[in-house]
């Protein structure tokens, strides 16, 4: 049997600038906090907290002592969330990814200019809360283009942005649904030279330019391992990509998720995963299937 592990997958740079934020700060600083997990990831968020991170809610800073460092992980967070950490004396360690803190300038601009905010995505993602705030909370937030006909006032100028983490499919399709009945509809758009933004949204260009590539990787396995955590949206998205170019993709949080089945009369199995996947997760795994698997 031979187990590859996709070399396309692993953390984003947004990703891996905040854990190094973290592991910066823990090699000075006995404890520290983050601001809900740090990435969805148990595996990772668990390695984190061995090493001193405890995971928190804006709500736990009565509790915490003044003059503790919160890290604000790459989701990013609403304006009321540094409001309360200045009103407790928190010290805040901003880890946010500067894609997101992009969007979160653009929105900002479009709300001061009295525009109607629509943006594709889960209402209640860490990512989109904050993007709501930058709004007073006003945004409109969709996932289908059903919802956007439902709730859009079509009379206002409106700007579309996405969920950095979303399908471009489905982004494209509201766009189209909104342009048809909106005569002053703009799509936030980023100029940023170092990523890679598809038909000018915002979805995160490592995202969405995995697409290619994983679709060409699921073809050539006889069957895929998807690896991520269960809360990852970009891991939905990715997963299915995987699992339409390949039926037999199975999704595996750990290893105590593989099904012995799966491997049964397979000699090449594809291992991947979400852009908040560790490279050492999927390692483990390989060598987990190749010793218990592979004969």
């Amino acid at each position: 049997m031979e187990v590859t592990v996709d070399k396309s997958a692993g953390f984003c740079w947004g990703v891996v600038r905040a854990v190094e934020f973290a592991e910066n700060e823990l090699s000075v600083t006995p404890k520290m906090y983050s601001l809900g997990e740090i990435i969805h990831n148990s595996t990772e968020v668990e390695r984190l907290k061995k090493a001193g991170l405890t995971t928190v809610t804006v709500e736990d800073f009565a509790k915490i002592e003044r003059g503790s460092k919160v890290l604000i992980r790459a989701h990013g967070e609403p304006p009321s969330t540094y409001k309360a950490a200045f009103e407790y004396g928190i010290e805040l360690i901003d880890a946010t990814c500067p894609v997101v803190t992009k969007v979160q300038e653009r929105i900002r601009k479009y709300t001061e200019k009295g525009f109607q905010v629509v943006i594709f995505g889960k209402k209640d993602h860490a990512e989109v809360i904050g993007l709501r705030g930058v709004t007073d909370d006003e945004a409109i937030v969709v996932l289908s283009v059903k919802e956007a006909l439902e709730t859009v006032n079509f009379t206002k100028p409106t700007v579309l942005f996405s969920q950095t983490t979303m399908d471009k499919e489905t982004f494209s399709a509201i766009k189209t649904a909104l342009e048809e009945r909106i005569a002053n509809l703009e799509v936030g758009s980023l100029e940023e030279e170092a990523i890679e933004f598809h038909a000018k949204n915002t979805i995160c260009g490592q995202v969405s330019g995995r697409d290619k590539k994983l679709r060409e990787f699921a073809k050539a396995n006889d069957i895929m391992i998807f690896t991520a955590g269960k809360k990852s949206s970009n891991g939905k998205v990715l997963f299915n990509i995987a699992k339409e170019e390949n039926e037999k993709t199975y999704f595996a949080e750990t290893i105590d998720d593989l099904n012995p089945e799966w491997f049964l009369n397979v000699t090449k199995v594809g291992i991947t995963g979400a852009t908040s996947t560790p490279q050492w997760v999927m390692t483990q795994m390989k060598e987990y299937i190749e010793r218990n698997f592979g004969l």
